[in-house]
């Protein structure tokens, strides 16, 4: 249960993260607001209809209906989200984006506050399962406790950050922004991690110390041989009914060995050291440390995929075909595909190579415990014994644990050739490798790529792209159009620049760059078709009138020039100089090609 409704906080940290909000809401607030709570009673409506099924079956069952409505409830908050523009309403919490920390709180209460709609229609199947009786509030406190563990540490890195953003130092600042500044954060959260999670989330979770007696004298006398210390604490998950046990804590300080009452309760004394020495084994193989690692390479790895991702999407036909037929904006595409990609690399990083090392730990924990006892009888007792209590799931697999019957069989396969044991290590150890060896390919290798070069060529067509989706929002815009013209001038696609030009000029016939433009366009297209230089005459003179400027009177002059009136051209370039000696030299060189051109007619006749 823990490891599902980590992926999906994951899911939902990533929907809001990545999500930009728009310049302009889609709807009202009050109309978005009334939209979020149609949205959120049909939810409990649904949530009191499924659970009202499950009320006359077992644990299972209401298991199975609480996954299916908090995948429902992460649909729909990222209709929140992406359709009804919960960020942009809630960005002001931000201060301008000062303290990004606060607006991601107030996102995440929404999503809690989803999953509390469903907790309140699952109390009556709860009490009747569980045996309990709570209030309202009293249950959806319990549980938003059971899961806030999941979010904290995302909310603490956060707000490390975004406090370590605003202090006054200019020098460390240099340092957060430096190659190091990363891995100086992550330290921070693993110290944070280490030292102040697990004592938060014992608290968090209720856990009670094991009373002084034969359990609590047993379990102690079996963790010092061992050579393991640890505080032992009953662990009162759904009432402490269910058949399972966790070790907390990477230093031995802040560190906590937990068992449900039923555990305890079900297992005879070796079964339970088998079940104590397999958590033990997480220890001794360093699996907790482990998890850190992952997360790290997650994050490491993610931060230098993306970058080139939006290049090598402007390199792609495909890009832009969809393009065509998708009712957004071409950034806006970007931007989804980007943080589509990434929540996939999430998703599938999490259950395929997470997922792999977490099982594969698994099953070295239970091979710890086969050698402490010299057996795996025990433990596989303790299996059957949880599998059949827990609802006969022995055949029950899921993405981070082995199945319980995958467990029984590879145990008393070890049985009878102990030599499995060395193998798996070293399989688990040559996993790692190979896994620090592409993440460290991936970190050296993607820096170096020359993103620069991966879309070169298709910057004009993106910018082309950008130009014509907003001239079909606005038609009539003459900067759009002029901008079109531009672009199709640089492409030297010069009849389509013509055309653009021409229905700018329609819009704003007095617009002295637009009028400049055309008539260079006019005077200097490589298709000598579309060169007209007595209508470039009349627009050179008239952009001169409105806006008098180097460039335009250099215009002005290829257009008499072009037209046979030299004497002109000259004085027009003279001018030009007077106006921009910024660019005199370009203008002089002008002057001397219209001299030399001019005697070279004269001596032809």
């Amino acid at each position: 249960m823990i490891y599902a409704n980590l992926l999906y906080f994951l899911v939902v940290i990533f929907l809001y993260s990545t999500n930009i909000p728009p310049a302009k809401a889609h709807f009202s607030p009050w109309m978005t607001l009334a939209l979020m709570a149609a949205a959120g009673y049909l939810f409990s409506r649904l949530a009191a209809r499924m659970f009202a099924r499950s009320m006359n079956g077992a644990s299972s069952a209401y298991f199975s209906v609480e996954k299916k409505l908090t995948l429902m409830a992460v649909a729909l908050f990222a209709v929140f989200v992406y359709g009804l523009d919960l960020k942009y309403y809630l960005h002001p919490l931000s201060f301008d984006d000062h303290l990004p920390v606060l607006e991601n709180l107030a996102g995440l209460a929404v999503f809690f506050l989803l999953l509390a709609i469903m907790w309140l229609q699952a109390r009556p199947a709860y009490q009747v399962i569980f045996q309990r009786r709570y209030s309202p509030v009293g249950f959806v406190l319990s549980n938003i406790k059971a899961n806030l563990p999941i979010v904290l540490p995302w909310l603490v890195l956060s707000a490390v950050f975004d406090l370590l953003a605003l202090l006054p130092w200019p020098g460390f600042q240099e340092l957060l922004a430096s190659s190091w500044g990363d891995l100086i954060l992550f330290g921070v959260f693993v110290c944070f991690l280490a030292l102040f999670f697990p004592p938060l989330v014992r608290r968090l979770w209720g856990c009670k110390p094991v009373p002084p007696g034969p359990l609590r004298d047993h379990i102690k006398s079996f963790c010092r041989r061992q050579g393991f210390h640890s505080e032992i604490f009953y662990w009162p998950l759904f009432e402490g009914q269910v058949l399972t046990a966790a070790v907390m804590g990477i230093v031995p300080r802040f560190r906590y060995l937990m068992i449900t009452p039923a555990l305890a309760a079900a297992l005879d004394q070796e079964e339970l050291d088998g079940v104590l020495a397999h958590e033990i084994g997480h220890v001794k193989k360093l699996h907790l440390v482990l998890y850190v690692v992952l997360f790290l390479g997650f994050s490491l790895v993610a931060g230098v995929v993306v970058e080139p991702l939006p290049y090598l999407l402007l390199g792609s036909d495909i890009f832009y075909r969809l393009l065509d037929f998708l009712p957004i904006g071409p950034d806006t595409f970007v931007a989804v595909f980007a943080a589509l990609f990434l929540l996939l690399f999430m998703l599938l990083y999490f259950r395929f190579i997470f997922g792999y090392f977490i099982r594969n730990f698994e099953r070295q924990a239970d091979l710890w415990a086969f050698q402490v006892q010299g057996t795996a009888r025990p433990l596989v007792r303790a299996f059957e014994k949880i599998a059949s209590l827990s609802g006969d799931i022995r055949d029950e697999k899921n993405w981070h644990h082995f199945g319980i019957g995958e467990r029984i069989d590879f145990l008393q396969r070890c049985e009878r050739d102990p030599s499995l044991v060395g193998r798996h290590d070293r399989k688990v150890y040559l996993s790692l490798g190979l896994y620090l060896a592409i993440v460290a390919a991936v970190l050296v290798v993607f820096p170096r790529l020359d993103t620069a070069s991966l879309a070169k060529g298709y910057e004009t067509r993106y910018y082309e792209t950008v130009l014509t989706k907003k001239l079909r929002e606005e038609p009539e815009n003459s900067l759009l159009l002029q901008m079109l013209g531009d672009l199709m001038q640089k492409k030297a696609m010069e009849k389509k620049a013509i055309e653009a030009y021409e229905k700018a000029l329609r819009l704003k016939p007095m617009n002295a760059e637009l009028t400049n433009n055309l008539a260079w366009l006019l005077l200097t297209a490589r298709d000598r078709s579309l060169r007209d230089p007595e209508r470039a005459l009349t627009l050179a003179r008239t952009a001169v009138l409105l806006q008098k400027k180097g460039y335009i009177f250099d215009t002005l002059a290829l257009a008499y020039f072009a037209n046979g009136l030299v004497d002109e051209a000259l004085a027009a370039e003279r001018q030009a100089i007077l106006l921009d000696p910024e660019h005199a030299s370009y203008y002089r060189r002008q002057l001397e090609k219209f001299s030399r051109q001019a005697r070279l007619k004269a001596l032809a006749k």
